[in-house]
């Protein structure tokens, strides 16, 4: 497996590589945890020469500095943008004290898509993300003004991102019903140490044939092989920001480096390739401040976890997921049908019920 491996994002024709390349960390922000210019060309150097062809950013980013280093070097290496998967966001406001400066309203949906391709010295995106749920904006507003611009060719696909089920679910009817563009992925919090998205979200992902796109596949590092018991880590711009890793925690960290130290291979690496095998089309993003940390994730396309080793990372991060999904579980799969096999699942057996126990 290689980054030239291409995979379909979602129910499309978009082929991407099968690792995407995160511009979160290019440019850096007021608190220092992003990389220079010279260093975010280096790992855009590295990811493209390997045959990467998946780059997401957003707006907000670095405060739109990211989309300008990436339309600097897309400037700077001629015919080399038609060849690459650009996604780009909108939602968070990049004018305060203007209501309508963010959102997902027509008006600012069309404004920001517009400073994005200046940024990018581009006049389309190939997938264009809602970064965030807006609650004061109807959702067939949003939908039909992103529609209205696959149309007039600014953007290609459309994706959601940290967006409830329920509302996505709305937005995919609606577009399906209407004859919209719908959804090919969402771009969501998933990794070992992040498995929630798979009470609703990913279900839902999987039912509705959209891909999905982690972020933070490594947990803000702690995923990365870095972070020990007893030990101090001193390499990590985000330690501070969102504190050190909790015992239950450590418990899966330990799992994964006990799996990478069998495999003779990285944590990192090891994360990534579990993601990988999950069910459905999932397509982690990789954030790197430096090329080595790019490198020491790409591992991952070299990694391939046996039946033992997804059992073991799959027990020890087990997610405690909201109501219903408990109820829907393998254990109780189609009680309804008591003593019986239904599509492979066999129920408990429960006595029938006496006279007594019925209650009207």
């Amino acid at each position: 497996m290689s980054l030239d491996h291409y995979v379909t994002l979602g129910r499309s024709g978009l082929r991407v590589s099968p690792l995407a390349l995160g511009a979160m960390t290019f440019g850096q922000d007021p608190g220092g945890a992003g990389c220079s210019v010279e260093e975010s060309e280096k790992i855009l150097a590295a990811y493209l020469d390997r045959g990467g062809n998946f780059i997401d950013t957003a707006n907000f980013y670095t405060n739109g500095h990211s989309e300008k280093i990436l339309g600097d070097y897309f400037a700077a290496h001629p015919g080399l943008r038609s060849h690459t998967v650009l996604a780009s966001k909108f939602f968070f406001n990049m004018f305060p004290g203007d209501p309508n400066g963010g959102g997902a309203g027509r008006g600012s949906i069309t404004a920001q898509l517009d400073e994005s391709l200046r940024r990018l010295g581009t006049d389309y995106l190939d997938l264009y993300w809602l970064h965030n749920w807006d609650r004061s904006t109807p959702i067939e507003e949003t939908m039909r003004t992103l529609d209205d611009l696959v149309r007039a060719g600014k953007i290609r696909y459309i994706g959601f991102s940290n967006t409830p089920a329920w509302v996505t679910a709305q937005a995919q009817t609606m577009a399906q019903l209407r004859s919209w563009t719908p959804l090919i992925a969402l771009q969501v919090e998933y990794s070992l140490l992040a498995r929630t998205v798979e009470g609703e979200i990913a279900p839902l992902a999987q039912d509705q044939g959209m891909a999905l796109v982690p972020w933070s596949p490594l947990k803000n590092g702690f995923l990365s092989g870095k972070y020990r018991r007893g030990s101090e880590v001193v390499d990590s711009a985000r330690t501070a920001f969102v504190g050190g890793p909790g015992e239950e925690e450590y418990a899966v960290i330990d799992a994964v480096a006990a799996v990478a130290d069998e495999l003779g291979t990285s944590s990192a690496a090891v994360s990534l390739a579990w993601l990988r095998a999950r069910p459905g089309t999932v397509v982690p993003i990789l954030g790197a401040r430096r090329v080595e940390h790019l490198e020491n994730n790409l591992a991952a396309l070299e990694t391939t976890l046996g039946p033992e080793h997804l059992r073991a990372l799959d027990e020890v991060s087990a997610p405690t997921l909201d109501y219903p999904a408990p109820m829907h579980g393998e254990p109780r799969a189609m009680l309804q049908f008591a003593g019986a096999t239904v599509d492979g699942q066999e129920s408990a057996v429960y006595p029938p019920l006496l006279q007594s126990d019925v209650r009207y």
